[in-house]
């Protein structure tokens, strides 16, 4: 009997419905799924010999209340941008219970989703293993507790342009690019919105030359824990500052997108835009291969994660590259297949995970869960039924 996967995602969000249909491409049959919401109210039951994907727990509105509402209090809006701690903490809790559960096995390690989901961890780990990455404040060793602090251990670092960013976060939620002028005058680029008394997501990047409201940004931000890395030049194109996406499998990069943007943060929810891969490419000339190798030498660094999404600054004309964040959930790029030559090509990036899975040698000796399933896939989602 063939044991169907199991995804643990929120049912019918995007990430969970492309990788259904990667599935089904691969022959395999409909994943059922595991809704985070459940897992996270101890409500679910698991087949034994689970195979388990562990997808975002992201842009669920009711999973991000369970999460993080307790600690914002009767002032909980889904807008909020504190209260990532919680957020992490709530996570980690119910991944590690679940590694504990008799018969399941994860496709992903919990413990370096952990390290993935703290900035300041990710890039203490990246920077031992000599992978390059920006320069930093030591926050794991001091947590900064405030602006005051933050000022001034900026000052004693030397550092007049840094990225300051929330240990927790993601989609670029509380990131602030900031920068001090020759007479000390501030200058704060973020999406954060202040309104009475609270930091709200905004699609709308603002800009804050107040130093009180600057002060009172980092000082709300301060207690969710901060990770601080000095701003890199970008490379251009097109006018435009660009980074690269590159998504890893299996140890290999299989994806890359381009993303520019005229702003600081590159999301493409904040006005950025994807660009050009060929352009990147012919920029980089020769120096090409090792961008990506750069990316797959920060992957390497999570070697039980079957994919790392990895986030590569090219620099100095596109000649040299740092990594600036790993993205355990980093392979949402719809619309995107592998890289021409590469061994993903014509796969976007479920299919190559799936393929990855389906090429080790125990998908064909070990747990059925890898074998596929010629009978005709089902058209709708195994939803798992919770214990009630």
């Amino acid at each position: 009997m063939t044991t169907r996967l199991t995804v643990l995602g929120n049912p019918g969000h995007r990430r969970v419905t492309l990788f259904a249909a990667a599935a089904r491409a691969a022959g395999l049959p409909e994943p059922s799924v595991l809704p985070w919401l459940d897992l996270l109210r101890g409500e679910y039951r698991l087949p034994d010999g689970a195979l388990l994907r562990i997808e975002s727990p992201g842009e669920e509105p009711a999973v991000d209340e369970l999460l993080r509402g307790p600690a914002l209090g009767p002032g909980y809006a889904p807008t909020r941008v504190e209260g990532g701690a919680a957020w992490y903490a709530g996570v980690m809790t119910a991944l590690r219970g679940l590694a504990r559960v008799p018969g399941v096995r994860l496709l992903g390690d919990p413990e370096e989703i952990a390290v993935m989901f703290d900035k300041r961890r990710a890039h203490t780990v990246l920077a031992a293993a000599g992978v390059p990455v920006p320069r930093a404040l030591d926050t794991l060793g001091a947590d900064v507790t405030g602006w005051e602090e933050l000022r001034e251990r900026l000052r004693a670092a030397g550092l007049r342009r840094v990225f300051v960013k929330p240990a927790h976060g993601s989609s670029a939620s509380g990131v602030v690019a900031l920068e001090f002028g020759p007479r000390g005058q501030v200058l704060a680029t973020t999406s954060v919105e202040l309104a009475g008394g609270q930091l709200h997501n905004s699609l709308r990047v603002r800009r804050y030359r107040d130093e009180r409201q600057v002060a009172g940004l980092v000082d709300r931000l301060a207690p969710d824990r901060l990770h601080v890395e000095q701003w890199i030049p970008k490379a251009s194109q097109s006018g435009r500052s660009a980074d690269l996406r590159v998504v890893v499998v299996a140890g290999r990069a299989t994806h890359a997108v381009v993303r520019t943007s005229s702003q600081p943060m590159t999301n493409l929810h904040l006005g950025g835009a994807r660009g050009s891969l060929d352009l990147a490419r012919e920029a980089a000339g020769a120096a090409w291969p090792a961008l990506l190798e750069t990316a797959e030498r920060a992957a390497a660094c999570f070697p039980d994660s079957p994919m790392v999404g990895v986030d590569v600054l090219p620099a100095s004309g596109w000649r040299r590259a740092l990594v600036c964040e790993v993205n355990a959930f980093g392979d949402l790029l719809p619309n995107l297949t592998g890289l021409p030559g590469g061994p993903a090509e014509g796969l976007d990036t479920y299919g190559a995970q799936l393929a990855a899975l389906l090429a080790r040698p125990d998908a064909r000796t070990g747990p059925p869960g890898l074998r596929p399933d010629t009978r005709p896939a089902p058209t709708n989602h195994q939803i798992m039924e919770p214990t009630r």
